[in-house]
């Protein structure tokens, strides 16, 4: 497989779509790939008409973690090229969705973790898998997933082995949504969650979303209160709410 093709890029109506595209090796990381996904990543944050991100990877696996070659030759700089994909993922300003249809292996798992939302198709499986290969996790995965799921799953996931299927992960809260169907309707729904976001001004979706992130670490509501009022001024404020607002005017005009 030419290392152009690694990932693909497909965009629809505001949403773009990146399909991690290495099937025969499970979508397993490699430098290449992990750059070539973090460039979409960047490629879209540039694009004006793009305003939402689905991830996803070509059947029969979400993917399969890092390449073990790679692992075997790595230090901390090559490790760093590994992380770069799933950590563009994770610091993208557009919201983000993983669409998980299989296994979701050690960075893997990293990469549907630094999705904002997870989707899962039937055949779903969240494998942190690092103990079981010899090495401690890394990109962050221990951060990530106690903030999701609390430390005692993230516990059982990484230090007993325990792998939650579809079910299990949306009951504890891994994963948004099971989606019945093949890879295809997975997709699908998955762009369907996100075209609200892709409808919305694409300013305030990406002020939005850094709201929440930002209230999530705040003790207090009055804090969150306070963090939100600037920002919903200023929203006021735009062409499109001032469009809203006199549309909202003419429908009351005409019906009174």
């Amino acid at each position: 497989m030419s290392t152009d093709n690694a990932v693909l890029l497909a965009k629809r109506d505001g949403v773009a779509v990146l399909t991690l595209n290495d099937p025969e090796r499970r979508n397993a990381l490699t430098l290449a790939s992990s750059r070539q996904l973090a460039a979409h990543v960047r490629d879209c944050e540039d694009d004006p008409e793009v305003s939402a991100i689905v991830v996803t990877g070509a059947p029969p696996a979400f993917c399969a973690g890092a390449d073990l070659t790679v692992l075997g030759e790595s230090k901390a700089e090559g490790l760093r090229g590994i992380y770069a994909g799933f950590l563009a993922v994770a610091g993208s300003a557009l919201p983000t969705i993983a669409a998980v249809g299989g296994a979701a292996v050690g960075a893997g798992l990293n990469l549907a973790l630094a999705a904002d939302v997870r989707l899962s198709g039937p055949r779903a499986r969240y494998d942190a898998r690092f103990l079981q290969l010899g090495i401690h996790p890394g990109g962050g995965m221990t951060w990530m997933l106690q903030r999701l799921v609390g430390p005692q799953a993230a516990t059982a996931m990484t230090l007993f082995k325990h792998v939650p299927d579809a079910e299990e992960a949306r009951r504890i809260g891994l994963s948004f949504q099971t989606v019945d169907g093949d890879h295809d309707a997975l997709v699908e729904a998955a762009v369907a969650l996100a075209a609200p976001a892709a409808a919305g001004p694409r300013e305030l979706v990406k002020t939005i979303k850094r709201t929440l992130r930002a209230t999530h670490r705040m003790p207090e509501h009055a804090e969150a209160v306070e963090a939100e009022l600037g920002a919903q001024v200023e929203s006021m404020g735009t062409p499109e709410f001032a469009e809203l607002l006199a549309g909202m005017k003419a429908r009351i005009s005409s019906s009174a």
